[in-house]
């Protein structure tokens, strides 16, 4: 299989672990709050897949600079990267990513551009697949960066201090993968981990959302701010915690968010529960929230 000349096929992904650890058999790297993406580059194009195979070359037109480092046919593994002061930012890289004006394109690839953080080379004029991934890191290392491209940083053994340091950033994780691992397509495996940094609040329940027909049941979260209750987003909860047993015996009360016009069975706001989440939107709701304790 020519990987550059087929095309249909998805990136190598990571499991997760919820600790990082120190392995001298492992290379750490930043995780990028991205888009995960495959460049296909040559001398002549660039051309540009998500993790689910579908070209998304027209919304990034200034990766095509990514054609001036390269003098083969090309592929590399990365994340496409927006950074708002400083840091990664998805939610500014969503705008992007829905974007459908091809004037508002050509726009904000000036005004608000891209960058594809690049941690992985996968062909060059041939498959580098079956090589280990630190002689990939080692052919990588040859290219040069411009302003469209740059390469991840990575170290080998120190994952906790890295992560340490991850944390005090408050950025969304680290990798952990193993140096010896080559590149398996359209497959996720443990031999690329991702830690993220989780963060832990408690939130008031103000309602939920029951089906019956599913083990599970959807909490409408909030927290107090001047004695009202504002929406922070809603988690999945299995049924068979006890707490399922007190929610459905409360009495349905009018809707106490002040800023959430949907559907749901309202109680009085008495039971809290802990949540970890990734970040805060815009609009102040939990980005990816797991349902603790």
């Amino acid at each position: 299989m020519n990987l550059f000349k087929d095309k249909n096929w998805t990136p190598m992904l990571l499991n997760e672990v919820k600790k990082t650890f120190n392995d001298p058999n492992y290379l750490y790297e930043i995780k990028f709050d991205g888009i995960r993406s495959i460049i296909f580059a040559s001398p002549n194009e660039v051309i540009i897949y998500n993790r689910h195979c579908v070209d998304i070359t027209n919304l990034y037109p200034e990766l095509q600079n990514i054609k001036k480092i390269v003098n083969h046919k090309t592929i590399f593994d990365g994340e496409i990267t927006l950074f708002y002061n400083g840091k990664p930012s998805f939610l500014k890289l969503q705008s992007r990513a829905h974007l459908k004006d091809q004037k508002k394109i050509k726009y904000y690839s000036i005004n608000n551009p891209v960058i594809f953080m690049c941690f992985d080379i996968l062909y060059e004029d041939k498959n580098l697949i079956n090589k280990p991934l630190i002689k990939r890191k080692e052919i990588l290392n040859k290219y040069s960066e411009n302003e469209a491209f740059q390469k991840v940083f990575y170290i080998i053994n120190d994952g906790i201090k890295l992560y340490k340091k991850v944390k005090k950033l408050e950025l969304e994780g680290i990798v952990a993968k193993n140096i010896n691992s080559k590149y398996l397509i359209n497959t996720r495996c443990d031999n690329w981990l991702k830690i993220k940094n989780w963060y832990e609040e408690i939130f008031y329940i103000g309602g939920y959302i029951n089906q019956d027909k599913l083990p599970t049941i959807s909490l409408i979260l909030g927290e107090f701010k001047n004695n009202k209750l504002h929406y922070v987003g809603k988690v999945t909860m299995a049924k068979k915690r006890n707490l399922y047993k007190k929610l459905i015996k409360e009495k349905e009360i009018n809707n106490p968010f002040i800023d959430y016009q949907e559907d749901g069975y309202f109680i009085k706001p008495i039971y809290t529960c802990t949540i970890m989440y990734l970040q805060r939107t815009n609009n102040n709701h939990l980005r990816q929230p797991i349902f603790k304790e």
